[in-house]
């Protein structure tokens, strides 16, 4: 394999990785949104559900990326589940706050994601895949940033 090469397999892997990643922060949103409750309840379920889609709304977004370099996507929840570092939660008993904390946390964790992804992208020569990892920081970030406020 050329330099190049490598580059573009550890994107490929990097982008796969991101995409468990989101996969399974759209699953903990949602589980969030079913089992928020509390005073903040009716806030939090609509933030939890807007939230989720959004996330959602980047699964193909960033398989498509994937393909688009030739490479082979996740295939299965088992693939999602081996390559994600987002936490499973299954409590469903956590109250509002905590659960804001966890979502804030994640999404800060996502965000170091995404950069590092666009690191390889620069090595790998992407600019398609570097500019768009952009627009998905600043969503990400803006994420964070409402779930900060909550918990200050």
């Amino acid at each position: 394999m050329t330099s190049k090469d490598n580059s573009q397999a550890a994107l490929i892997d990097s982008l796969n990785g991101l995409l468990a990643d989101t996969f399974a922060l759209y699953v903990k949103t949602k589980n969030f949104h079913w089992h928020v409750r509390g005073p903040q309840f009716h806030d939090l379920h609509l933030l939890f559900d807007a939230q989720a889609a959004e996330i959602f709304g980047l699964t193909d977004l960033i398989a498509e990326r994937v393909r688009k370099l030739g490479g082979k996507t996740l295939t299965s929840i088992g693939a999602i589940g081996a390559k994600t570092t987002i936490k499973d939660e299954d409590d469903t008993s956590l109250d509002a706050m905590a659960m804001v904390k966890e979502l804030f946390q994640d999404n800060t964790a996502y965000v170091a994601t995404l950069k590092a992804t666009k690191e390889l992208a620069g090595e790998a020569g992407d600019n398609a895949t570097d500019g768009v990892i952009d627009d998905w920081t600043d969503q990400a970030e803006q994420r964070a940033w409402f779930l900060r406020e909550i918990i200050a």
